[in-house]
């Protein structure tokens, strides 16, 4: 099977980015097998996003749709041209349906995880803290079950708490050297069950040979040029994935949603045509409750002329007044207890400029109570 898309990177590590070999890509994708249905499939560390494009096509475009998540700005914009969705952000800063992704496709980024400043490594676990353990922690809960793993990741990763994971996660574990020994990658696939569905012979000699090859006491096969065991087939997704999409923004990109979405400018009309209708009269006199009502909340202002002529500029306002009252009563034994009762009253207030011409009052500002 010859890949689609020309590889640009071609297996360099640039800030962690270990993007994966064309030979080991292409004999992983033998590997898979379609369902019948609509797919969704996943890559949370999709660099330029080869790999689940290549995994997309290999499992049909017309019913695969294809999601990512990639951290550096340029590799999303390259994978934005390959897949139906990408996410350019931090993995652990999205918010993603779970059990939504028949494929996950999991190559993260390697290395030892640093501790923050109040000394948490930010992943559950006991064993060693490494960023493999971490992006497969925060992305597990996004496939579904019955859906397939391919992990991609150094061999001496695989100690006895991964493994653990690993076995208790997933059926059908099989383990296979990648063509470049570069990284000393190994591809791990796996379909994911309930742990009750496992059966306790196949778990422990999954877990042994894992083992063993994470110790560097076995060495796993090479992945097959052509794929003779049964293959991992992806099953169909019940539905789009409800949630996709990045928690937090950077500036730039609120400033390309903002010039995306241009604002309510769009809907002006909508939200503030109604400042241009022309008022009608109430149908009854305002009680003082109306009136402060419409003076809380800003109804009553702008310039009024009175019959007489008379010009103001008001601004209505209500502000809170306390009122106290006293009550005694006599107790039992005969003395005198007494009750002071302070109640919330609230006022009404208007302020009006002063604009007719030849006022007395010409200029000031008059308080109406």
């Amino acid at each position: 099977m010859a890949l689609m898309f020309p590889r640009l990177a071609r297996n360099f590590a640039k800030n962690g980015y270990y993007p994966t070999d064309e030979a080991t890509l292409e004999r992983t994708l033998s590997a898979l097998a379609p369902s019948d249905g609509p797919m969704c499939i996943l890559d949370p560390c999709a660099g330029e996003g080869v790999a689940i494009a290549e995994a997309a096509h290999a499992l049909g475009p017309e019913q695969t749709s294809a999601y990512a998540v990639e951290f550096d700005q340029e590799r999303a914009n390259h994978a934005r041209l390959l897949v139906d969705h990408c996410i350019h952000g931090d993995l652990m800063d999205t918010m993603i349906t779970r059990q939504a992704f028949g494929l996950l496709w999991l190559n993260p980024p390697y290395g030892d995880l640093a501790r923050d400043a109040n000394g948490n490594l930010g992943y559950e676990g006991k064993g060693r803290g490494r960023l493999e353990k971490l992006f497969y922690q925060r992305t597990l809960p996004l496939l579904q079950y019955g859906g397939i793993l391919v992990f991609i990741l150094p061999a001496y990763v695989l100690d006895q708490e991964l493994v653990g994971w690993l076995t208790r996660h997933f059926a059908d574990l099989s383990v296979f050297q990648a063509v470049d020994k570069q990284f000393k990658q190994v591809v791990i696939f796996g379909r994911r069950v309930r742990q009750r569905e496992q059966a306790g012979d196949d778990v422990k000699s999954s877990r042994a040979r894992l083992l063993q090859i994470g110790l560097g006491e076995l060495e796993a096969d090479e992945l097959p040029p052509e794929w003779v065991l049964l293959p991992y087939v992806v099953p169909t997704s019940q539905a789009e994935p409800e949630h996709f999409y990045r928690i937090s923004m950077e500036p730039e990109q609120f400033a390309d949603e903002v010039r995306r979405l241009k604002g309510l400018w769009p809907a002006f009309e909508t939200h503030l045509g109604a400042t241009q209708q022309t008022l009608r009269a109430p149908a009854r006199a305002l009680s003082q409750w109306h009136l402060a009502l419409a003076l809380a909340a800003g109804a009553i202002s702008g310039v009024v002329q009175s019959p007489s002529g008379r010009t103001l500029a008001v601004k209505g306002d209500t502000f809170k007044q306390k009122s106290s009252a006293v009550e005694y009563r006599e107790r039992d034994d005969g003395s005198l207890a007494e009750t002071r009762i302070l109640t919330d009253k609230f006022v009404p207030v208007i302020r009006a400029w002063d604009l007719t011409p030849d006022s007395a009052t010409l200029g000031q500002v008059l308080t109406i109570h």
